[in-house]
């Protein structure tokens, strides 16, 4: 069986009411999927992240330009030499960022392919399921207006629990004073609830300001601190994790060993949170695993974009060790953006469900979905 054809589509849908997230105003949502189909007629999806505020044509110029010339008429089974392949004929101009995005979508589809062949799950070729099921955690918060929104972001506190989530990630990263009142309001929304609060600025602030915010909101037993400072300055991972008492996550604008061999080098994070269509895809967050693992590393894989990313990121979570074993060990959780997402819900026919706040880990062969090549020709850009 041969690679035949590597096929990228780009996505977008306006969005009717924007939001803001610490780095900018969101007025869109888009996609970049592959489709990679071999000479047997078997297709393969993957999906490159469009980070941020990213255009979904830049990792899809150098999917087409650079990545399939490099797969095609390849055996797709040879997951781990096409991923080397790709890797060392992009490194002078790649390693980080669109690129390995790029990368990380042909290996998703790839895996998606391998267990389309072997009649198994992706979770099986990874080594099999630590857990059949993953807590899913609220991801929100988000701004409309700006700053002064504590009231409101309370009320959607109360609208999620309502929804069964018992965990809930709250985007911060617009001012300390504001982000402390927006915690304060939240905190009190859900206490006696059995909530667990966790939040994200998005590398909004220097050292100075991040000390200053964690050190404000450590009374609210949060799981963790997400993205305190820029995802390249490791001594300010270093400092704030040193000097606040929340866990330190981050990694989600880190890629492929490499990036994480230096993020956990650092001792900058408590918490590694490889993105599956930003750091490599199946091939280089098991490298990721391993790595951290071996720097007794908690792994909680960020989730994020269409339904393809979603369905992946599930077969990964299935897959990745307790970094701490014990009877009652925390296990990892699973990125829900609850935000309007067309792509989710309406782009596969078997879209991710919540069962009292959970999600079952899907069994079918490869990612196990089915897409609906209506929904890409609706919002093809």
């Amino acid at each position: 069986m041969k690679i035949a054809d590597v096929r990228v589509h780009t996505l977008r849908s306006e969005l009717s009411t924007p939001f803001a997230f610490s780095q900018g105003w969101v007025k869109q949502r888009s996609a970049t999927l592959v489709e990679v189909v071999t000479d047997a007629g078997l297709t393969g999806w993957g999906e490159a992240f469009a980070q941020g505020l990213e255009p979904p044509q830049i990792a899809a110029a150098a999917i087409q330009s650079a990545l399939a010339p490099l797969v095609l008429g390849a055996d797709p089974l040879d997951v781990e030499v096409l991923w080397h392949r790709m890797y060392h004929a992009t490194r002078d101009y790649g390693r980080k960022g669109s690129v390995v995005a790029g990368i990380s979508a042909i290996d998703i589809a790839l895996w998606d392919l391998a267990g389309q062949i072997h009649g198994l799950p992706v979770h099986k070729l990874l080594g099999g399921a630590f857990r059949t099921q993953v807590q899913a955690y609220a991801t929100g918060f988000y701004r409309i207006h700006g700053q002064g929104e504590s009231a409101r972001l309370a009320d959607e506190a109360r609208a999620h629990h309502a929804a069964g989530f018992r965990c809930m990630k709250v985007k911060l990263g617009y001012g300390v004073a504001d982000d402390i009142a927006v915690m304060n309001a939240v905190a009190s929304a859900v206490q006696g609830l059995g909530v667990t609060l966790m939040v994200d600025t998005n590398h909004a602030y220097g050292v100075g300001e991040a000390v200053r915010l964690g050190q404000a909101i450590e009374a609210h037993g949060l799981r963790w601190y997400e993205e305190p400072v820029a995802p390249e300055h490791l001594a300010g991972y270093r400092e704030v994790r040193s000097r606040v008492r929340i866990p330190v996550a981050g990694g989600e604008n880190e890629h492929t060993l490499y990036g994480f061999r230096d993020l956990l080098a650092a001792g900058a994070v408590d918490i590694a949170q490889p993105d599956i269509g930003s750091a490599g895809g199946f091939t280089a967050c098991r490298h990721v695993i391993a790595l951290a693992q071996a720097h007794g590393v908690q792994v909680n894989p960020h989730v994020w974009g269409s339904a393809i990313a979603q369905a992946a990121s599930l077969q990964l979570m299935a897959s990745v060790p307790v970094a701490h074993h014990s009877v009652f060990a925390e296990e990892p959780i699973f990125e829900f953006d609850r935000s309007s997402h067309p792509f989710r819900q309406h782009l596969v026919a078997e879209p991710v469900e919540l069962h009292d706040g959970w999600i079952h880990i899907p069994t079918r062969p490869g990612l196990g979905v089915t897409v609906d090549r209506a929904v890409l020709e609706r919002y093809r850009c």
